[in-house]
């Protein structure tokens, strides 16, 4: 019981992160019909942004607490992300959005690629270790344990969620996002500007993706270029299984995701008496997309029409 309660909490941590980058994809995707492939690399210029940021400031100020070292670097990266993406979107995908839709998924593959060089030049291949900054003391939980940055984690995605849903649902914002999303002319004629609001949510779904990618870094202390590869692609998998265009839905998903991979890792291991280890987790992720793309490919939540943003 210890190390399913412990698997459950290690689940629910990662698909809180899932979730996070899931909702990028599917306010995307339920605006212009886009997978945003390049949506993960997002995730890791966040991640190595707010690096830097860590790296310059305790060298500046290293008397400052770690926890306000790195919220100032997350909004730092947040602001970098946002910008990056209203730039993706205004140069690659906004001259191509009456076009085929092979031609923007191409181009979201092309910028995954640029992003990833770029990454790669700017802050060299290596893998880096990124600084715990928050306490390191295990919080016991019932027989298993909790670290402070994965109770940050799970907090901090409740409070982001709770925060998107009433600024979709809520809104005039959300009012506008729900009416381009179901017509963009017929919202261009209520008043509503279409370009305003594709990249006010281009720039929501970056976000969220730097604030995921600063989460990654901080759980498992590692950053690098290539890093938001995975996570994209899992996240895409997890607005798809919820869902894709459903809020909710990109929220169970990641969710769902999360804790298959978690209990997958935790058992898979003793199931095949060691021939597979929890190497092996990520074949879970793929296995799940066959299966809800097979027995219900709208996903879980299906698609409603008032949620998608």
């Amino acid at each position: 019981m210890d190390i399913l309660l412990q698997q459950i909490i290690n689940g629910l941590v990662l698909g809180s992160m899932y979730a996070l980058v899931a909702l990028g994809y599917t306010m995307v995707y339920g605006i212009i019909g886009l997978i945003n492939f390049a949506h993960g690399d997002v995730l890791m210029v966040g991640a190595l942004t707010s690096w830097s940021i860590i790296a310059v400031m305790r060298d500046a100020t290293p008397d400052l607490p770690g926890w306000i070292i790195l919220l100032l670097a997350t909004l730092i990266a947040m602001v970098v992300c946002a910008i990056l993406n209203f730039t993706i979107e205004k140069l690659a995908y906004r001259p191509l959005r009456n076009s085929p839709r092979l031609a923007p998924l191409i181009t979201a593959i092309g910028v995954s690629i640029l992003l990833q060089t770029l990454a790669m030049i700017i802050w060299k291949p290596n893998p880096k270790s990124y600084p715990s900054m928050l306490s390191t003391e295990p919080i016991p939980l019932g027989g298993a344990v909790i670290s402070t940055t994965q109770v940050t984690i799970l907090a901090t995605t409740a409070i982001v969620l709770a925060g998107l849903m009433w600024l979709v649902n809520r809104t005039n914002m959300g009012r506008a996002m729900r009416a381009t999303a179901e017509n963009p002319r017929v919202a261009a004629l209520m008043g509503i500007k279409p370009d305003t609001v594709i990249s006010a949510t281009f720039i929501i779904g970056a976000m969220l993706a730097a604030i995921a990618g600063i989460m990654w870094a901080s759980n498992y202390g590692t950053v690098q270029h290539s890093m938001g590869f995975m996570p994209g692609l899992k996240a895409f998998v997890a607005a798809v299984m919820g869902g894709i265009g459903n809020l909710a839905g990109a929220v169970v998903g990641g969710l769902l995701l999360g804790l298959i991979e978690a209990l997958g890792a935790g058992y898979l291991g003793k199931l095949t008496g060691g021939f597979l280890g929890s190497q092996y987790t990520d074949i879970f992720a793929f296995i799940v997309l066959a299966l809800v793309l097979t027995l219900r490919p709208s996903g879980l939540l299906g698609e409603r029409v008032a949620d998608r943003a």
